[in-house]
């Protein structure tokens, strides 16, 4: 039985099995990151991304003393951790997806429809009653088609669940969480 590279070893070698997943695939994480602005997007988010320990210090939060401070605080503090509440808030759907089957099955309908519609322009025009359809009513055809399955998962409460959701988790943490001394003497306003 000849194993990979022609050899009469069933197993690869040790530099190609560190190299291969668990049943003798090559699995690259990059490469199953979308392409594109949306991959740079996120590449740009993980630079900016601010460390978690200081994002999550619990002696760095406190009550603030005004309805001024308690401005700048959610100003600045949503500027300096921009990226890890994008973070929170991509985390909150994926929750969000995990706890509701339905939604999962309602996602695999639209971008398997999406899926066939690909395949099926790779091939030839699809036309629909003698009338030739371009890709943007193909696309609104899979959304049409799924949109029973997104009903009866209730997508709609699960969009403005993760927005209400989002809205808490990160208003709080903004509100609450302590300027460094340095930005906070930096929005001092003097009164008039």
């Amino acid at each position: 039985m000849a194993g990979k590279g022609g050899s009469d070893h069933p197993f690869p070698p040790p530099a190609e099995q560190e190299a291969a997943g668990p049943l003798g695939t090559k699995i690259s994480i990059p490469a199953l990151l979308p392409q594109g602005p949306a991959k740079k997007w996120l590449e740009q988010r993980r630079a900016t991304l601010r460390p978690w320990g200081s994002f999550a210090d619990q002696r760095r939060f406190g009550r603030p003393r005004d309805f001024g401070e308690l401005c700048q605080r959610l100003a600045r503090n949503v500027e300096h951790f921009q990226s890890n509440y994008v973070f929170v808030f991509l985390g909150l759907i994926l929750y969000c997806l995990i706890t509701s089957p339905l939604l999962l099955v309602a996602l695999a309908v639209f971008f398997g429809a999406c899926y066939l519609i690909y395949l099926r322009t790779q091939q030839s025009r699809l036309v629909l009653f003698g009338r030739e359809l371009g890709t943007a009513q193909q696309y609104g055809l899979a959304g049409g088609v799924s949109f029973p399955f997104f009903w009866l998962a209730g997508a709609g409460s699960a969009v403005f669940w993760v927005l209400g959701a989002t809205l808490v988790v990160i208003g709080s943490h903004a509100a609450f969480h302590e300027l460094e001394s340095g930005e906070a003497d930096e929005l001092q306003m003097e009164p008039v």
